[in-house]
Order: structure tokens, then C-alpha cells, then sequence
């Protein structure tokens, strides 16, 4: 079978070499393009040579109906926005799309998930292997233990990162308020600043923390009395990601117009 042709949007950003890396180097699938924004000054460049990797004659380039055209699938860890910009691509041409941007709005969560009638569209807080175990993890636990284990998720980024909490946060967060049956969005404390009160019982908190080069530390902390567990994750290199997000690519090849997660291509859903 002939390889699985994929495009790199934002492919000259930090995650698009990462992409670029991980693509070549696994089998069953090929790099056919990269797009930025027409004021990047990455147009015009080499993907690979971009990537540190030897050049191949494939340049960054600004037409993203273009690539969605040319390429059998398309991955994207962009903005919000942009992401929803790209669903919308994708249903239009019938490509995969395989999505890690965090930071999406209840409203834009719904555009893309509509474009999921009409296109294979692959979809994940994190792509990490281990991210996603622990998110199973996460939801198991909580369903045995009662509220009297208070949740608290504490995670750390790098400087440059814009969205909190984290997609990963929100993502465990998300996997406890599961396992205990309850909407996340009620009992969710993002932030605490001043005289709050004493912290309600069954709530799932967070804390934020923002230094240095983090690639992304994750706690889910289950507090009682006199005891404690702590799921922790971390995270040494953003290969993890890309390793995640081509092999969601892979799987979601031939398979039909759909919503799909890690958990799906994980094999790990219920």
C-alpha cells in the first residue's frame, strides 16, 4: 500500500519540526507539505531543513486549501481558531484531520465536532502515550474513592505557553469528574485569590504554574485525611506528541467520517 500522504499545518513552529522529524522517520507515511501564515518568514523554506534534517525540495507555504487538497491527512497543533478553520477544511475536502491545539472554547468544540460527519477527525488534549494511561487511571480511581478525597490537579509549562489550565489539566480534570459521574464544568475550581472560604467538598481544583523551558508536568492529587495519592506525569521532550499524533494519523486511515480520541486509538475507551 502506497504511504499516507500528510501536511503540516504550522509546520515551522515548534511542534510543526517535531511533526516533520517524526513523520520521516516512520513507515507507512511520507511529508508532502507545510503551511504558515503568509507573514511568516518561514515561507519559502525547506520543511525538512527547517526540521534539521537533510532538505527535500518541499517549502513552507501559505495555501492551506491547498495542502488539505494535496494531502490524504493533515495534522494540526495550531491555535483554536485556526483548528476550527481547518475542520471546516477538512469536511469540505473528506481528509483526515488529527487535532492537538488546546485552549478550544465550548463553541468552538462545536464547529469541529460538526465537521466530524463529514470527515475523519482525530481529537486530543494530549497525544502522549503515558498522558492518556494516566487518564484512565484518573477516572478509575475517582470512581472508587468517594469525595472525600479531595481533587486537586496541579500542572506546570513553559513561558511561552498562553492557554490555562493546561489541555492536560483539563483533561484529567475531566477524566475524575467522570469517574465520580458528575459535570465537570460545576465543580471545577480554576482559580484561588484572596479570602475563598474553605475549599468545598467535591470540587476539582487547579493550580497553575508557569517557568523555564517545562515541557508539561502533570499531578492529579486525591488528598484526605492523613493520606495522600498523587498520579504524576512528566514530560521530557515534545517527541511525545508528535510520536502520538502520526500514529493517530496512521490509525484513523480508512477508517469513517467520525469524532475520535486517544482513547479510541488507544485501544483504552470503554
Amino acid at each position: 500500500m502506497s504511504d499516507l500522504k500528510i501536511g503540516i499545518v504550522g509546520g515551522a513552529g515548534r511542534m510543526g519540526r517535531m511533526l516533520v522529524k517524526q513523520v520521516t522517520a516512520t513507515a507507512g507515511c511520507e511529508i508532502i507539505g507545510g503551511t504558515e501564515p503568509a507573514s511568516s518568514p518561514a515561507i519559502g523554506k525547506d520543511i525538512h531543513a527547517l526540521a534539521g534534517l537533510e532538505p527535500s525540495g518541499i517549502l513552507i507555504k501559505d495555501n492551506t486549501e491547498k495542502l488539505f487538497e494535496e494531502a490524504d491527512a493533515v495534522i494540526d497543533f495550531t491555535t483554536p481558531a485556526a483548528s476550527v478553520t481547518h475542520a471546516k477544511l477538512a469536511a469540505n475536502s473528506g481528509k483526515i484531520l488529527v487535532i492537538g491545539t488546546t485552549g478550544i472554547n465550548n463553541e468552538q468544540q462545536a464547529e469541529i465536532t460538526a465537521c466530524g460527519d463529514k470527515a475523519v477527525i482525530v481529537q486530543g488534549a494530549n497525544m502522549s502515550l503515558g498522558v492518556n494511561l494516566l487518564a484512565q487511571l484518573t477516572r478509575k480511581v475517582a470512581a472508587i474513592l468517594d469525595d472525600e478525597f479531595d481533587v486537586e490537579i496541579l500542572e506546570m509549562h513553559h513561558h511561552h505557553k498562553v492557554d490555562a489550565p493546561s489541555g492536560t489539566a483539563l483533561l484529567f480534570g475531566k477524566a475524575a469528574a467522570a469517574g465520580r459521574n458528575v459535570d465537570h464544568d460545576s465543580v471545577a475550581d480554576r482559580g484561588r485569590d484572596g479570602i475563598t472560604g474553605a475549599r468545598k467538598r467535591g470540587d476539582i481544583g487547579y493550580a497553575v504554574l508557569r517557568g523555564g523551558n517545562v515541557v508539561g508536568d502533570h499531578t492529579v492529587m486525591f488528598a484526605a485525611e492523613n493520606e495522600r495519592i498523587e498520579l504524576t506525569h512528566k514530560a521530557g521532550d515534545r517527541s511525545i506528541f508528535a510520536r502520538g499524533a502520526v500514529r493517530a494519523t496512521l490509525w484513523a486511515k480508512d477508517k469513517p467520517a467520525g469524532n475520535y480520541d486517544m482513547m479510541d486509538v488507544l485501544g483504552l475507551g470503554d
